[in-house]
């Protein structure tokens, strides 16, 4: 396969020296076995639902369907600009806005998805069945994302953009050309001036259209001389455009085509392909750098140095340090030289199956990462915050303590915020995000687990922050499931502009032995239990606090003292056990008044039934809501359920409520819901959940009922 590739080049020696070549052709193997690699080794079961976009000989995007997310794969649907006509786009729109747009003035760290070809698990807007689909979690590390597949245009999947605006994180989608069929796509692209800016003007409408803040440009094909000028206009113009339309957005070039026009990979910003820089807003550089060439590309960069994001392929393929378990060798390297770093491919970590679980295997490679790097966001950083630890996928799901869902799921845009959890296995409790234990909201919480002393103590960080205080107080409420004997409270610390420090303990019980350690401890009320099967127990306190800033909230994991010791477990008496459901900050004590059912107008689309056996039916329909006074609404999600009707009222008899899933635009796609022959219609319910956390009572919800036909 390789034979046509190397006589073309061998027919124009006088472009492109013998190393180059054989560089092209490491560089082209390495994706060869990398896309093999990806097809062969993908992790958990499909879903079971309906086809994908990359079946074309089905998949029509016009025509109702479970809403996918699915890339632009020619210039034709680009420039017609038909993926605006499609069913799946206004599921795909991102409506987590980024509450930060100026990225900070140091080396920065961008990760750079890859993950299996792309559009896997995370393809399902609504959610998958996979509860080990791939995830990533560090996002406290990472200052920026990019959605990486072999597609012409890569539209990041809306769960991405979600999750990482709500972490802090820019997300860029990512335009390609590859292989013979990427040069004709590039000849035409660059045919002229105009064609180049009508392109660039394309690609800017769908990252503002879709929510998400730029694009990784990787225009790895080789082109005369003649098409630079035009590819130095589609690149600026893009810039200037994506800046114009949503500031802070970034533009960055892949290193690959020199100034010249050809495909040489440079590995380091110099001469050949600083003219590309020059025009947007960084560049990501080729893995294969020398350990001399981050310095260089500093020097080259001038006081733009932090533009510079060197390459670090995690697979391990030719670069610096040897990926994988080394990548922090590179990170090291570059962290010296004071330049900006690009990880590529960090589900690495997933795909080859390290040991012992993905889990663990995860947070031990993000630790070594962040011992090199160094943490890159804090929050909280407004109010209200809360978090329910729930990294989108799992066995189970739960609202307020409540499980609406034993079966498995995936759907990354659930994430809450994540902690900040140390990797330290030699610690005496483990602290580990557990997606077995019934969790309080969505599908997994922080369990604690070791021995600990009656007169001992284990603390340790969960969140960095940056928030500023006022003159209100702060009241905090979080769920905790725990025997009598492990006790689980939460510490804050506080710093003033003056430099001084207070460090405050919320405490569920008498906890004396800590005032010589704690500037104020509290004593948490009881708001509620929430009964024996799930056993969780939500703890309230309020704190006065003005003009300081909160940098830490963490956790202490402590006994009671032995006068008031209660055995309700068969533990020993060092066992320690307990489990931490959610986080929740806000100035007011109450929880966000919820507009009532009748101020939404919810309506049905596309409606469908169809016959099934034995007399039952199923039906489709998309289902829509807002608000009727138009001024739009600032709720962060949905939970969707559903109620069979029965066509006759049982006294005393609750109609049953099944979970649906989750939205975060104001639409939801119901497929092929089943209805009993003796069900006269169905219930759609929209639960509506606030920003702190909490949610509307499903009883009080907006709803649309629909009435099945009498006959099909």
């Amino acid at each position: 396969m390789l034979l046509p590739l190397v006589r073309s080049y061998i027919n124009r020696q006088t472009l492109v020296s013998l190393q180059n070549l054989l560089k092209l052709i490491h560089q082209k193997l390495c994706n060869f076995f990398r896309f093999l690699f990806a097809k062969m080794s993908k992790i958990g079961p499909e879903p079971e639902l309906q086809s994908s976009a990359s079946d074309s000989t089905t998949f029509d995007p016009t025509k109702p369907s479970v809403p996918i997310s699915y890339p632009i794969k020619t210039l034709e649907e680009l420039e017609s600009r038909s993926y605006f006509e499609s069913f799946h786009y206004p599921f795909n729109r991102a409506s987590v806005p980024l509450q930060s747009g100026t990225l900070p003035n140091r080396p920065r760290l961008l990760v750079c998805h890859d993950m299996a070809g792309g559009y896997g698990d995370d393809k399902w807007v609504q959610g998958g069945t996979n509860p080990e689909a791939f995830d990533l979690s560090h996002w406290y590390l990472m200052d920026v994302f990019v959605y990486f597949s072999h597609n012409l245009v890569a539209l990041p999947p809306p769960c991405w953009t979600n999750t990482a605006h709500l972490h802090g994180v820019k997300v860029l989608g990512t335009f390609i050309t590859e292989w013979d069929e990427g040069r004709v796509i590039a000849n035409k692209l660059l045919s002229t001036k105009e064609s180049s800016q009508m392109y660039a003007e394309r690609l800017a409408e769908l990252a503002v259209a879709l929510g998400f803040d730029g694009w990784l440009l990787n225009m790895e094909v080789s082109l005369g001389a003649s098409k630079i000028p035009n590819l130095k206009e589609f690149v600026s113009h893009l810039t200037q455009k994506m800046h114009s339309s949503i500031p802070g957005s970034l533009v960055i070039w892949y290193d690959s085509i020199t100034i010249d026009g050809n495909l040489n990979w440079q590995d380091q910003l110099n001469e050949k392909n600083k003219p590309f820089f020059d025009v947007c807003d960084g560049i990501f550089v080729n893995y294969t750098w020398k350990e001399s060439y981050p310095s260089l590309s500093a020097a080259a960069a001038g006081d733009r140095k932090y533009d510079v994001y060197m390459g670090i392929d995690v697979f391990g393929r030719g670069t610096f340090g040897g990926g994988q378990w080394n990548t922090n060798v590179a990170l090291d390297v570059l962290k010296k030289d004071d330049v900006s770093a690009a990880l590529f491919a960090p589900g690495w970590v997933y795909e080859s199956k390290q040991p012992p679980d993905y889990q663990t295997a995860k947070t031990h490679w993000w630790s070594l990462v962040e011992k090199s790097w160094g943490v890159a966001q804090h929050y909280p950083k407004t109010l209200p915050f809360s978090s329910n630890f729930d990294q989108g996928h799992g066995y189970h799901f739960s609202v307020d303590g409540e499980q609406v869902l034993d079966t498995p799921w995936n759907n990354i845009s659930c994430q809450g915020f994540q902690p900040h959890l140390e990797f330290k296995p030699a610690d005496a409790i483990q602290v580990l995000v557990d997606f077995k234990e019934p969790s309080y909201g969505g599908g997994s919480s922080i369990t604690f687990k070791g021995n600990l002393e009656e007169d001992s103590e284990f603390r340790n960080n969960l969140f960095s922050g940056e928030l500023h205080l006022q003159d209100s107080p702060l009241h905090l409420t979080y769920s905790v499931k725990s025997d009598s004997n492990s006790l689980l409270g939460l510490c804050l610390e506080f710093y003033s502009l003056a430099g001084e420090r207070k460090s405050v303990l919320l405490a569920p019980r008498e906890a004396n032995r800590f005032s010589s350690t704690f500037n104020e401890v509290v004593i948490t009320r009881q708001l509620e239990h929430l009964g024996t099967s799930q056993g969780w127990v939500v703890h309230k306190a309020s704190i006065k606090i003005s003009g300081q800033n909160l940098t830490k909230i963490g956790f202490v994991c402590y006994r009671p003292e032995s006068r008031i010791v209660q055995r309700t477990s068969n533990r020993s008496s060092t066992e320690y056990y307990a489990v931490l459901g959610h986080i929740s900050i806000k100035t007011s004590e109450h929880n966000l008044q919820f507009p009532p059912a009748g101020s939404w107008l919810v309506e049905g689309h596309y409606t469908e039934w169809d016959a099934s056996s034995k007399g039952s039916k199923t039906v489709s329909v998309k289902i829509t809501w807002k608000l009727k006074d138009g001024n739009g609404s600032a709720f962060p999600k949905y939970n969707i359920y559903a109620e069979k009707i029965a066509g006759k009222v049982v006294p005393g008899q609750a109609a049953a409520r099944e979970f649906l899933g989750v939205a975060l635009v104001e639409a939801f796609y119901v497929a092929s819901f089943a209805v009993d022959s003796d069900n006269i219609g169905v219930k759609f319910i929209i639960q509506v959940c606030g920003i702190d956390g909490s949610s509307q009572k499903v009883d009080d919800s907006p709803f649309y009922r629909l009435e099945a036909p009498k006959a099909l």
